[in-house]
């Protein structure tokens, strides 16, 4: 496994780490997700990713369980939540956004829940209009002088409010936002590679992204249709089903089709083609797996053998299929 710096702080991640979105909590049951988690971490994996509304808060359950079940050394992994969009499914207007309260009682919520005493990495999920950032900036300071958590974060902010928030930080002498959670794969650039390009080196940013597989498009199993066991044929996800394969009327898919020859040529699968692409990022500080058994995360796993062959010939092969 390489371990790499979470932005310009002297926290190291594992490369590839494992997330709760979509699986724990549905499709991944305590038992499920112990062997993933071992799995994970004799690979090297340190990191893993959840939230409070991954399945209204029974993904940090469950989580939580089987982290306990295999007693792993707390010094030596970390765990995240985040908060905006509250735990339950019709949430009031104190359950949700980014104010103080919620903030604070989410942060509580997912220590009991995931069964830890603090939390190694804490996420504003999405920008709340609602809440002045100074605001949520001060409360996240002060979840970190209390001990509850040790870093924290934004996940889909605008540049300038990333901007705004360490402004007020630094004006008051607060710890600003350390890392960002965007999505980034093939299909969806721009935000990592272009709007938070200055942000790297005049913040220190961080980015612990997710959808490295475009919720699977880039695997190429949906090329003929949607698989009844995978994660766009569950019931309660055809809203994500319909952003992935129907939103553009099927360009997405196509333009995902024009890279299964560049990972055949390399004798590797789609998906380890596409995430040893995301790890050639130097900003990228982790990659978050999402994995519904065992057997796919230690596919996944193997992209690390493929990003050494990632090299700058290969990488513009890549961005002249997609155009």
């Amino acid at each position: 496994m390489e371990y790499r710096r979470l932005g310009s702080s002297g926290l190291k991640l594992s490369a590839l780490s494992l997330g709760a979105w979509v699986t724990f909590g549905r499709q991944v049951d305590v038992a499920a997700a112990r062997e993933m988690i071992a799995c994970a971490w004799d690979h090297g994996i340190n990191f893993f990713d959840n939230a409070e509304a991954y399945a209204f808060g029974e993904a940090e359950r469950v989580m939580g369980a089987a982290l306990k079940a295999l007693q792993l050394p707390r010094d030596g992994y970390c765990v995240s939540s985040k908060a905006y969009f509250g735990a339950v499914e019709d949430p009031l207007p104190t359950q949700r956004g980014l104010s103080r309260k919620h903030l604070a009682d989410a942060c509580e919520q997912a220590l009991r829940r995931l069964d830890v005493d603090y939390l190694d990495l804490y996420f504003c999920h999405r920008p709340d209009e609602d809440t002045p950032v100074a605001e949520t900036v001060w409360t996240m300071d002060s979840l970190i002088r209390q001990g509850k958590v040790r870093y924290w974060g934004t996940s889909e902010w605008p540049a300038a409010l990333i901007r705004e928030a360490h402004a007020v930080a630094h004006a008051h002498h607060l710890h600003a936002p350390q890392m960002e959670q965007p999505q980034y794969n093939l299909l969806h650039r721009e935000r990592v590679e272009v709007e938070y390009a200055p942000l790297y080196g005049e913040l220190g940013l961080g980015t612990t992204i997710w959808s490295p597989l475009a919720s699977g498009l880039l695997t190429g199993k949906y090329a003929h249709g949607v698989p009844a066991d995978s994660r766009l044929g569950q019931p309660d996800y055809a809203w994500l089903r319909q952003a992935v394969l129907e939103e553009d009327g099927g360009a997405r898919r196509a333009r995902a089709a024009r890279l299964l020859p560049l990972a055949a040529e390399l004798g590797v699968s789609a998906a380890q083609f596409a995430i040893a692409w995301c790890l050639a990022n130097p900003h990228v500080s982790t990659v978050i797996l999402g994995a519904s058994r065992k057997t796919q995360l230690e596919e996944n796993l193997k992209a690390l053998d493929v990003l050494p062959r990632m090299n700058a010939a290969l990488l513009a092969r890549v961005d002249a299929a997609l155009r």
